[in-house]
C-alpha cells in the first residue's frame, strides 16, 4: 500500500520508518529541508532505540522523505503526524495541524479516487472537526470520496518502535465501513502476526481513548508519588509499600515507581487539554487538577531536602538526567526543567549532564555548565539531583568522591545508597 506521513518529529518519523517496515511503501513529508535530507540518507532525526537501523534498511526505496505535497494523491492514505502545542490555557493549537490538512485537501481536490486522511496527531473532538472542515472545504468533495479518520498511538518514547511493532491495542476511528477496512489493511501485517486487541469505533471516541489512557496513566503517577511523600514523613519505604499494592490486579503492577514525576510530550499536554476541553464545555475535572498539582509539586521538594543538607548559594550542583524519561534525547517538560530553575533562584551554580539530551536542554539553558561525564558533573559539587533513571547512574561508584559534599537526592531510586553517601530518596 502507498502511505503518505505528513510530520516527522517523533510520532511521524516513527510511523513512517514502522510502516515502511511493515511492507509499505510510505512518502514521509514535512517543511524542514534538514530532516527530510536526514531521512533520504538513511539517518533519524531523533534519538529512538532501533529507528536509525529501520531508516538506514529502507530509506530510498519503501521509505522516501520530500517537502512537496504533489505526491499526496499518488496514495491511497494520508497519515497527519503534525504536532499541536499547547496554548497558554492548556488547549492544545490545532492550527499548524489544520493548515496541513488543508494543504491535503487541495492536493486531494478532483482526484477521482477514494482517499483515507488518518489523523494521527493527539486532538480533542472540537479541533478534530476544524481538522475535518479544513480537509474536506479544500477538496469540495460531498460524496464520501474523502474519508477522515482517527488512529491515535500509544508509543513511549524509549520503546516507540517496540511498541509500534509489538501493540497491546489498535484504535481505529472511522464513520465509514471503507475508511475502516483500509486502515485494518494497513495494520494487517501487525495483525496477524500480534495478538493486539483492535478497538474499532467512531473518530470523536478514539480520540477521547487516547486522552483517557495518558489522562489515567498520569494520574496513576501522581497518586503514587503522592503516597510516596506520605511514606517518606513516616520513615516508610514507598517501592515495598508499592510493590504489595502492585500485586492485587485491580491496580496492576506498572507507573507505580515514585519519584519527581512524569514529564515529556504526551501527559503534561494531554491532561491539561483535557482539562481545558472539560472546562470549555462545563466541567472542572478535579482529580485531573489535583493531579498536575501533585506532579508540579515533587521537583520542589526534591529540592527541598537538598536544601536540608547544604546551602547551595554560589555552590556546585550536579543535575545528573535532562532527558524526561531514559531512552530518548526528549526535554519537553523534562523534571530537570523546574529543577535548574530551582537552582538557579537559589544561586546555585548549576552543572548538567544527560548521555543524548544536552544539546536539547542547552536551547532551554544555554548558560549552564554541561558535563561531559558524571564524574565531570559530579567533581566539586556539593551536591547531585538524580532526575532521569539512565543506567550508568546506577554504577557511579567512585564518582561521588571527588564530591566537595556527597549529598545525592535521587528522584528515581537509581543511585546505589553506600556509608559514604549522604543519601536521600525522595519517596524513601
Amino acid at each position: 500500500m502507498q502511505i503518505n506521513v505528513i510530520g516527522s518529529g517523533y510520532v511521524g518519523t516513527t510511523l513512517a520508518a514502522c510502516l515502511a517496515d511493515l511492507g509499505h511503501d510510505v512518502l514521509a513529508i514535512d517543511i524542514d529541508e534538514e530532516v527530510v535530507a536526514a531521512l533520504n540518507d538513511g539517518r533519524a532525526p531523533i534519538h529512538e532505540p532501533g529507528l536509525d537501523d529501520l531508516i538506514a534498511e529502507h530509506a530510498g526505496d519503501r521509505l522516501r522523505a520530500t517537502t512537496s505535497y504533489e505526491r499526496v494523491p499518488e496514495a491511497e492514505v494520508t497519515f497527519l503526524a503534525i504536532q499541536t502545542p499547547s496554548r497558554e490555557d492548556g488547549s492544545i493549537d490545532a492550527a499548524p495541524l489544520a493548515a496541513a490538512a488543508e494543504m491535503t485537501g487541495e492536493v486531494l481536490d478532483g482526484t477521482d479516487d477514494d482517499h483515507l486522511v488518518v489523523v494521527k496527531s493527539t486532538i480533542t473532538p472540537p479541533a478534530l472537526a476544524e481538522v475535518r472542515t479544513a480537509v474536506l472545504d479544500a477538496t469540495g468533495d460531498t460524496t464520501g470520496r474523502i474519508s477522515v479518520a482517527t488512529n491515535p498511538e500509544f508509543l513511549r518514547e524509549g520503546t516507540a518502535v517496540e511498541d509500534f511493532l509489538s501493540p497491546e491495542k489498535i484504535v481505529l476511528g472511522a464513520d465509514e465501513q471503507w475508511a475502516t477496512e483500509r486502515l485494518e489493511a494497513v495494520y494487517e501485517p501487525l495483525l496477524a502476526d500480534h495478538d493486539a486487541h483492535v478497538v474499532r469505533t467512531d473518530p470523536d471516541t478514539a480520540m477521547l481513548i487516547k486522552y483517557a489512557n495518558n489522562a489515567f496513566l498520569a494520574t496513576k503517577i501522581s497518586l503514587i508519588n503522592d503516597i510516596g511523600n506520605v511514606c517518606k514523613e513516616f520513615g516508610v519505604d514507598a517501592y515495598e509499600v508499592a510493590d504489595a499494592i502492585g500485586m492485587d490486579d485491580r491496580i496492576g503492577e506498572r507507573f507505580l515507581r515514585s519519584g519527581v514525576g512524569y514529564g515529556g510530550s504526551c501527559f503534561p499536554k494531554d491532561v491539561a487539554a483535557l482539562i481545558a476541553t472539560a472546562e470549555n464545555q462545563g466541567y472542572t475535572p478535579p482529580v485531573l487538577n489535583a493531579a498536575i498539582e501533585l506532579n508540579d509539586h515533587q521537583p520542589e521538594r526534591m529540592l527541598d531536602l537538598l536544601e536540608e543538607h547544604v546551602d547551595v548559594e554560589g555552590e556546585r550542583v550536579a543535575v545528573l538526567g535532562l532527558a524526561f524519561k531514559p531512552g530518548t534525547d526528549d526535554t519537553r517538560n523534562s523534571r530537570a526543567i523546574p529543577i535548574i530553575e530551582g537552582l538557579q533562584e537559589r544561586s546555585a551554580e548549576v552543572v548538567g549532564y544527560d548521555p543524548v539530551a544536552t544539546e536539547n536542554m542547552r536551547e532551554h539553558f544555554p548558560d549552564i555548565e554541561y558535563a561531559d561525564s558524571p564524574a565531570e558533573a559530579l567533581d566539586g559539587a556539593v551536591g547531585a539531583l538524580v532526575v532521569t533513571d539512565w543506567d550508568e547512574f546506577a554504577t557511579l561508584g567512585d564518582a561521588f568522591e571527588t564530591m566537595a559534599e556527597p549529598v545525592v537526592i535521587d528522584g528515581r531510586r537509581i543511585v546505589a545508597p553506600s556509608n559514604d553517601l549522604t543519601y536521600e530518596g525522595l519517596t524513601w
